[in-house]
């Protein structure tokens, strides 16, 4: 059974569906992964007993039906982790950060005039945009290939090295998460106004899936690589 004082992102690794939940309620699982639950509930304003019911129910009937997580990060070799990272999101971001970024645009073009707030979202889009693709740069040419030679080597002259990139990254991650949290707020919850056209519902769809992956991602990174890395040096 979890509690209000079990860490968010410790909840997220011990049960993965959790991260639907954390959701539902915008509980931020990947930048704020190492709060205790009780302050997201308190500043959020959230029925603490609301949200554990269904955390622990959705648990039991997780571990009744005896689920098995497929991958289990937790003890696969960080090099398997790694590589998983980068061939599910790093190559996510890599297809459709410059396919978003166009539709910011167009959809600024024809309903900037009426939806100021879109100037708004176009220039968030792209600073978000920039920063991810010079971070995912940093992780595949620095951070992931000293993690891989440190797995295999145990060289402890790059620990001092692996610490600080790791703070760089985790630094970089929570300021992406502050521009996604921003999005959602200016687009009230990526809710498209009555005269939308398809591009419009198109982009805030997109934007939405987009925030989705990147919490997976950092979940991943935060919770999971970086600590098991950390313990190892």
């Amino acid at each position: 059974m979890f509690t209000k004082n079990d860490k968010i992102g410790f909840i997220v690794v011990e049960f993965p569906k959790a991260a639907e939940i954390f959701k539902k309620y915008q509980i931020d699982f990947c930048c704020g992964g190492d709060r205790p639950l009780d302050i997201a509930l308190t500043e959020q304003k959230l029925d603490a007993d609301e949200v554990l019911q269904q955390l622990n129910s959705a648990y039991n009937e997780y571990q009744q039906l005896n689920a098995v997580v497929s991958n289990n990060w937790l003890q696969a070799s960080l090099a398997d982790l790694v590589d998983y990272i980068v061939v599910t999101h790093h190559k996510y971001l890599d297809a459709n950060l410059p396919g978003i970024s166009e539709l910011t645009l167009k959809i600024l073009r024809v309903h900037g005039g009426r939806h100021q707030e879109l100037g708004k979202v176009h220039k968030l889009f792209n600073v978000l945009r920039t920063e991810l693709e010079e971070h995912l740069i940093t992780e595949e040419t620095i951070l992931f290939p000293l993690i891989k030679q440190y797995e295999q080597d145990s060289d402890h002259k790059h620990a001092e090295q692996l610490k600080q990139l790791i703070q760089t990254i985790e630094n970089e991650h929570e300021a992406a998460g502050d521009i996604i949290k921003e999005l959602r707020a200016i687009t009230g919850g990526f809710t498209p106004p009555e005269d939308a056209c398809t591009s419009y519902k198109l982009t805030y769809k997109r934007i939405e899936e987009l925030e989705s992956d990147l919490f997976q991602h950092i979940h991943l990174e935060n919770n999971i690589l970086h600590p098991r890395v950390k313990e190892s040096i």
